[in-house]
């Protein structure tokens, strides 16, 4: 499948639709920046992209530069409402790019889906449909291990754990990758880590590289090449509703971003 975007084009090694979950239960640590601009990297490059958000704090959807308000119904609909997903979904936020959002409501369902009937694979149910009509899905996990992200769990194909460069970094990481096993060996046995990325990174501190070559050591060939670095402008971002690479397109986040959706690519 040729995508034609100029000097980022690339030829994809996929087969069909990838469903990557970006998961670390530990909250601030990048998972969300990257869920929007790896997304929107990868729509820029001509890719077809799914971006669904899971987290109730609903920061995909707003740095989406979507109005939570003006939402009539989200994911937490499709999870426990019966509501059909392609109902919710809105359609190019960015080319090439589409978003099933998250509201506040969403909050509930960690709660509300314990008494639900096949409880741990709604999410994959309601996405099931729009495999083969995306290049990508992807899916923003909340910083939890309850049900919302068992969903993302069992959804997914594979995941990406942002990790952030700071002290603690690998703390609950264990924990984690104990639920993702146990999702494994009993509701999704293909799941498994695409990659781990480095975030938060500055050059200029000994403890940014300290932590950047424990998580090498740790996880070893599955941690990305490329290192998100901390930033002004992909903090920024968010609040204008728009990906890094509108927002800031010559920043050093845009190009990590960049270089982050190649190497994303050829993993295939």
């Amino acid at each position: 499948m040729e995508k034609k975007t100029g000097k980022h084009a690339k030829k994809s090694k996929k087969l069909s639709t990838r469903v990557i979950s970006i998961i670390n239960q530990k909250g601030g640590v990048g998972k969300t920046t990257t869920a929007i601009n790896l997304s929107a990297v990868l729509a820029s490059m001509g890719f077809k992209v799914l971006l669904v958000d899971l987290d109730p704090q609903g920061n995909t959807t707003s740095g989406l530069g979507v109005n939570k308000r003006t939402i009539e119904a989200c994911v937490y609909d499709v999870l426990l409402n019966d509501v059909k997903a392609s109902d919710v979904l809105l359609k190019d936020v960015e080319e090439n790019l589409d978003l099933l959002p998250a509201t506040i409501n969403l909050a509930g369902a960690e709660v509300e889906l314990v008494t639900e009937f096949s409880r741990e694979s709604r999410l994959k149910e309601a996405i099931q449909g729009f495999v083969g009509a995306y290049d990508y899905i992807f899916i923003d996990c909340p910083p939890s291990l309850g049900l919302l992200t068992v969903n993302g769990l069992v959804a997914a194909d594979s995941l990406i754990i942002p990790i952030q460069s700071e002290f603690y970094a690998l703390e609950g990481v264990t924990k984690l990758l104990e639920s993702m096993k146990l999702v494994k060996a009993r509701l999704n046995k293909d799941l498994d880590i695409f990659g781990v990325l480095v975030t938060m990174y500055d050059g200029r501190t000994t403890l940014s590289k300290q932590v950047a070559q424990e998580v090498k050591d740790y996880f070893g060939d599955i941690v990305f090449d490329t290192i998100i670095p901390r930033s002004v402008k992909l903090s920024e971002a968010p609040s204008y509703g728009e990906p890094i690479i509108k927002y800031h397109p010559d920043g050093k986040g845009a190009k990590a971003y960049i270089s982050l959706a190649e190497e994303v690519i050829d993993r295939g």
